[in-house]
């Protein structure tokens, strides 16, 4: 068993001094520090494009919409991938039982990957889309252009690189190490990230070849190899908080994640109806992605169940509120309100609304968001020298679950009220309306969005206040 190190708790904490197992586990740190800053900032830019689209010609020609749309999704991209990645240098040495395989290599690709998405995003700001695909080797191989998959050239080889040197490392520690249900899966889920962003070069001048494609990197990482992750950190954080059985979560595990590939892989269908494949895939499509919700109900009986069961009271309280969260948000979201959409005979009539937007932020949300910041709720008290966070900072991370959790579900609900008159009004009314004409109808309740987005940024700033919260001094 290799050194383990015990921090200083700062002057004021409350919480009893507990220790990180491995040294190397703090590289997980600016990692997730890195993560809630770019968090922030996807927000701000969400806050941004939902006043353009009540105010048109908010920060024009500085920021056009086109362009904060474009960073606020890329945003979200990449404070996930980085909230991974800090759970995968916390949980595979903890699960191995060894120490990173290179710590220093871990920091080199912590840097690497920060300042590439920094400059990536001073390019969308600060150049036309078209000069920075110049600038950035398009024409060597064209790339950019597509949703989510508008980074640069440069950037996307800049992640393949970052993805290749984590995934050895912790490939290393894990094969030096202990394997676990948890740890194999979550290296299947991450090594699975790698290789379906590889689709992102793929860029056939066929536009049904491109839409079909495409969905192999955008649906199978949120629908797919996304869920392993989520589901490997979730029992992780389950295991250490309840103290049941890890057998026990283990077979859990291995049933939702079998689910999750039976009705992920096929369920790519579903965004096939419209694009100029097969009608087969209508049926198909509809039949499995009719199935998705079952894994993500069976997540949150999981996480409930785990609780129930538990075999200790662990100090971080609101570690376990936002796990238990996750598994009834992830429902809702990917669940609920993806099969409101989802068959094509319903679809028909909702692809490219606002119901579409709605089950995206619910989804993103309730599955990953919510994953990611369980881990960062459970590890950086660690990471800082103590088992839990105080009391009172407890209480304020609490608070700041729910104002972020009601939040989301107010955005949802007006976004599904938006995309419901939408349809309508546009769609399926006797004498439908513009485009333009339908949107004026419904700016009402894009004003009651943005409300309820400023109160989900209120509560991310509750949630980073946490952190710097200390009870009194005990004597």
């Amino acid at each position: 068993m290799s050194n383990a190190t015990v921090a200083t708790p700062p002057r004021g904490a409350t919480a009893a001094v507990a220790q990180v197992r491995y040294r190397s586990q703090a590289v997980a740190k600016p990692y997730f520090i890195a993560a809630i800053g770019l968090f922030i900032g996807q927000i701000v830019f969400g806050l941004i494009i939902g006043l353009q689209y009540v105010i048109g010609d908010f920060l024009f020609p500085a920021v056009p919409f086109g362009t904060a749309r474009m960073v606020h999704t890329n945003l979200l991209i990449v404070w996930l991938l980085f909230g991974f990645m800090g759970a995968g240098y916390y949980l595979i040495p903890e699960e191995s039982e060894r120490e990173l395989h290179s710590p220093r290599l871990a920091i080199i690709t912590f840097w690497v990957f920060l300042v590439a998405g920094a400059l990536t995003i001073l390019g969308y700001l600060g150049l036309p889309y078209h000069e920075l695909a110049r600038l950035t080797g398009n024409d060597l191989l064209p790339t950019m252009g597509r949703g989510y998959l508008e980074q640069p050239l440069i950037t996307k080889v800049g992640i393949v690189l970052v993805a290749l040197s984590f995934l050895y490392n912790l490939s290393m520690t894990l094969l030096a190490g202990r394997k676990t249900s948890i740890s194999i899966v979550m290296m299947l889920g991450l090594w699975g990230l790698a290789v379906f962003f590889l689709f992102s070069f793929v860029n056939p001048n066929n536009l049904v070849l491109d839409k079909y494609y495409w969905w192999w990197v955008v649906h199978l990482w949120v629908e797919g190899v996304w869920e392993l992750i989520m589901g490997a950190m979730l029992a992780f954080v389950l295991v250490k908080v309840t103290g049941v059985d890890r057998e026990v979560i283990e077979k859990w595990l291995y049933l939702i994640i079998a689910m999750t590939l039976i009705t992920g892989i096929i369920g790519t269908g579903h965004h096939y109806f419209w694009i100029g494949v097969p009608a087969y895939w209508q049926l198909w499509g509809s039949i499995f992605s009719a199935l998705e919700p079952v894994p993500f109900f069976m997540m949150t009986l999981f996480a409930f169940n785990m609780v129930k069961r538990r075999r200790r009271e662990h100090p971080n309280q609101a570690a376990t509120l936002w796990a238990l969260g996750t598994g009834v948000m992830s429902f809702l979201g990917a669940g609920v309100w993806g099969f409101i959409g989802t068959l094509s005979v319903v679809n028909y009539y909702t692809h490219g609304t606002q119901v579409t937007a709605s089950h995206g932020h619910m989804a993103f949300y309730g599955a990953y968001v919510m994953v990611v910041l369980t881990m960062i709720s459970y590890t950086m008290p660690l990471l800082r020298g103590r088992e839990a966070n105080c009391a009172q900072a407890q209480k304020v991370e609490k608070t700041a679950f729910w104002v972020m959790t009601l939040s989301i579900v107010a955005i949802t609900l007006c976004l599904t009220a938006a995309g419901a008159v939408q349809v309508w009004l546009q769609r399926m009314s006797a004498a439908p309306l513009s485009f333009m004409e339908t949107q004026e109808r419904i700016m009402p309740i894009y004003w009651g969005r943005w409300v309820f987005g400023i109160s989900f940024f209120c509560g991310l700033v509750l949630y980073v206040i946490s952190f710097f919260v200390t009870g009194k001094r005990e004597d």
